[in-house]
């Protein structure tokens, strides 16, 4: 397969000797604040959904409804799809919202594209973070329960917990991959249709 080194310019616009080297900055802040609004808009979309799926499938009823760990692996699966998909979105968006540029190897294009989409994920995800810290900070200040935990409610927290955390680190490996390479395509598109 033939690679391209350079990407075509038009001579019009660009005649011989002329600089075709952006004087800004090869990073698209506008691009990478676009993607992240529309990464954490869909993460915000899929979790409410999801709750409505988890609320809608537990009981308050001993035995009714589906088991603690069944529900866990399902909430975890969930999350790791919102994930996906909101990296996925905002890396696209973000690869197709950039500029053009001219007379770049198509490794460096290729390069810039994919920081594009790494850096919405890593924004979005910096964002999310702080969102649940403020959530877990507000919900800390309610009132404690008068009665300390026994030892099998803090035992079935701590697999919970464990489960949620091994969920998550996946989740997010696998949303920096994939917030990556959606950047790569979309810019490869914007390259493709001036």
């Amino acid at each position: 397969m033939d690679t391209p080194s350079y990407s075509a310019v038009d001579p019009a616009l660009y005649p011989a000797g002329t600089t075709t080297e952006s004087k800004g900055s090869a990073l698209s802040w506008s691009a990478v604040a676009g993607g992240t609004v529309a990464a954490v808009a869909v993460t915000l979309t899929l979790l409410a959904l999801g709750s409505a799926f988890g609320l809608g499938s537990v009981s308050a009823w001993p035995g009714v409804g589906p088991k603690p760990t069944t529900f866990t692996i399902g909430a975890g699966l969930w999350l790791v799809v919102t994930q996906w998909l909101s990296a996925a979105m905002g890396g696209y968006l973000a690869g197709r919202l950039r500029v053009r540029w001219h007379g770049l190897h198509t490794d460096e294009v290729m390069f810039r594209d994919t920081a594009h989409g790494f850096l919405v994920w890593a924004s979005g995800t910096v964002v999310m973070a702080i969102v649940t810290v403020v959530a877990a900070t507000l919900a800390s200040l309610a009132a404690p329960d008068a009665r300390p935990p026994s030892t099998e409610e803090v035992e079935a927290a701590r697999r919970v917990a464990a489960t949620f955390a091994g969920f998550t680190g996946l989740s997010l490996v696998i949303g920096a991959f994939i917030g990556s390479v959606s950047g790569a395509i979309g810019g490869r598109l914007r390259d493709m249709h001036p």
